[in-house]
């Protein structure tokens, strides 16, 4: 697995790139901040570590730049930990936020399960249809009418657990299960963030109530 880290702290990036080659990773570091996709575009990785306070743009830009051509998953490392910092890389396209200083086997672990869902993912009900929604998981799509939304991986999974559901409620802790496989390392706000990325997506295409939240209990989509 081929894992790309844009970082300008040397210290933090070599030392990343060190305990990830330990598990036998492929590490590319990158070089040129003026141009982050030309490097993406040669190394093609299977995912990104990105850090949000960059030389000439910050990580916000890169993220959204490689979400126009690609849907690998995207983590964030940064120092700065305000939660909307973490609302931000989520609206941007980002799957996680890590904050620094990290616990380097927490983060690890986090890298690895983000690798496995990512590319172990089986896809399954290849068409899931509820109220006039569409739900492609093979192209990773959500179709209403005559318009369509790009799921990231992370969205994905969320859509086809509510699918599934049939307009049942899904709780917080089995959608962070199917997402995320554990909820130890998942911050407070991860799902509701990317809840909150989704409905933005849904309401694009017409659905803008289609994602109930019930306090307590959980989310579904409305039949």
């Amino acid at each position: 697995m081929k894992i790309m880290i844009v970082e300008d702290d040397p210290v933090i990036r070599e030392h990343l790139a060190e305990a990830l080659k330990k598990w036998q990773y492929d590490v590319y570091i990158a070089k040129n901040f003026n141009d982050i996709i030309e490097e993406f575009n040669d190394y093609k990785p299977h995912i990104i570590l990105l850090d949000i306070n960059l030389p000439a743009y910050n990580g916000y830009h890169w993220c959204q730049e490689i979400r126009k051509i690609s849907q690998i998953p995207i983590i964030f490392i940064s120092s700065r930990n305000d939660s909307m910092d973490h609302v931000m890389a989520m609206q941007m396209g980002a799957d996680d936020y890590i904050e620094k200083p990290f616990d380097m086997t927490v983060t690890i672990s986090k890298i690895q399960a983000m690798l496995r869902r990512s590319y172990d993912f089986v896809v399954e009900d290849r068409r899931l249809k509820i109220n006039g929604a569409e739900l492609i998981s093979e192209q990773a799509k959500l179709m209403f009418k005559a318009g369509d939304i790009d799921l990231t991986l992370t969205e994905l999974q969320i859509m086809q657990c509510l699918f599934k559901a049939n307009g049942n409620f899904v709780s917080r802790n089995a959608l962070i299960e199917a997402c995320w496989e554990s909820e130890h390392f998942i911050d407070d706000n991860t799902l509701a963030v990317n809840m909150t990325r989704l409905r933005k997506k849904l309401s694009k295409i017409g659905l803008n109530d289609f994602i109930e939240t019930k306090k307590n209990v959980g989310y579904r989509v409305v039949k």
